[in-house]
């Protein structure tokens, strides 16, 4: 077994405005300290394309359409005040939903112990008929509809340590009983969602608002008194990550106080939660995280334990 690395090329062409934060910088900055030699070990595979088809798992056709049509054809489209599109943001977007699919296959056959998905745009903030915050499709949720309705698995996780609430997961998911959806991100802060009184249609949503300035330690209360023993009952099969890494101390957009080392616990909390009820299946994939040096030491230390599990 091991971890499989999956990106495409295709999401270094999703280019926005000079001085956006969510950048091709990003994604860059991550393949290469991903390159060093103690990353050899990892499978390499390229992202799929996916069939539009599969946005509709979470999205409506008309929600499809519209983001479709407003692909310009050279240039940027802001589509909002935060989400711009460029001529090659569509098939961007479909490999992040390709990549995450493609992970949930190579995690669900025994070809991967685990997988990080590094893809963009990111996801979390696409609600079913909306664009928001930098994303334009839903890319863990749909790869958690994915593992339920294609693989036939009756109970997954989807744990966002982002530091932005993952409203559009919970906006995709509201109603999804088979999911529980553990939502850590600062509050108040942009998009102002994720109230710890927002439960969902089934129970499924745990949403865990920490104040500005929050460390390591309100992280591992929280993780430790609500997510773990909410979804230790829940048992799932199968964990998703919403990995984004912008809770980090350097991070320019947000004031939370983690390091390196909290995102590292995060993961190996999860990966534990993973080979207690679902066999080790972890998929993570990439969110937000806007501070280069930050983004490529805390997404090279949660690979480096999801590779330590995946040996």
């Amino acid at each position: 077994m091991t971890t499989a690395l999956i990106t495409h090329s295709d999401c270094l062409n999703h280019l926005t405005p000079s001085g956006h934060p969510e950048r091709v910088a990003r994604l860059e900055t991550i393949l290469k300290r991903l390159s060093s030699a103690e990353f050899e070990p990892l499978l390499r595979v390229d992202a799929p394309l996916a069939d539009e088809a599969e946005v509709l798992r979470c999205h409506s056709a008309d929600y499809l359409t519209r983001i479709k049509g407003a692909i310009p054809a050279d240039g940027f489209a802001a589509l909002d005040a935060d989400t711009f599109v460029s001529p090659g943001s569509f098939t961007a977007a479909l490999r992040g939903v390709g990549g995450n699919m493609r992970a949930v296959d190579m995690v669900m056959t025994g070809e991967a112990q685990n997988a990080f998905v590094a893809c963009r745009p990111p996801g979390h903030h696409a609600e079913k008929a909306q664009q928001m915050g930098f994303c334009l499709f839903g890319n863990v949720s749909i790869a958690a509809k994915y593992a339920l309705d294609h693989h036939g698995l009756d109970r997954v996780a989807i744990v966002d340590f982002d530091v932005h609430h993952g409203n559009g997961t919970q906006d995709l998911l509201w109603d999804e009983g088979r999911v529980r959806f553990v939502s850590t991100h600062q509050s108040p802060l942009w998009p102002g969602s994720g109230a710890l009184t927002d439960k969902g249609g089934c129970d499924n949503i745990i949403n865990l608002p920490l104040p500005p300035r929050s460390t390591g330690r309100e992280l591992r209360m929280v993780f430790e008194n609500y997510a773990l023993p909410r979804l230790d009952a829940f048992a799932p099969q199968m964990v998703l990550i919403s990995a984004g890494f912008d809770a980090h101390m350097a991070d320019p957009l947000a004031e939370l106080n983690w390091g390196t080392d909290d995102f590292v616990w995060a993961t190996q909390q999860i990966c534990d939660l993973a080979e207690t009820h679902a066999g080790g299946r972890v998929v993570s994939t990439l969110e937000g995280g806007y501070d280069l040096d930050a983004l490529a030491a805390s997404t090279a230390a949660h690979v480096q334990v999801l590779m330590e599990r995946g040996s």
